[in-house]
């Protein structure tokens, strides 16, 4: 379960860098291959932003959870 865990946190980031920049660009600065992208549009996307932040905060925690569990249940061996 651990490479799916990296996986799940590395989309994380990908999606919490993804809705900054929605909330950060306007939408005419957007490059043209983004969803959302208005020619002439000054406005950022505060609700994709904000989606995705939200979305990459709750995969982060998915992510840890999972790379963490194998963890606890080892037994020591003497």
């Amino acid at each position: 379960m651990r490479p799916l865990g990296i996986l799940i946190g590395i989309i994380a980031i990908l999606a919490i860098a993804a809705g900054a920049a929605y909330m950060a660009i306007p939408a005419h600065s957007l490059p043209h291959f983004v969803p959302g992208y208005l020619k002439g549009d000054t406005h950022a996307h505060t609700d994709r932003g904000i989606a995705g932040v939200a979305l990459g905060a709750i995969l982060l925690v998915i992510s840890v959870a999972m790379t963490r569990s194998g963890r606890r249940h080892r037994r020591r061996r003497y």
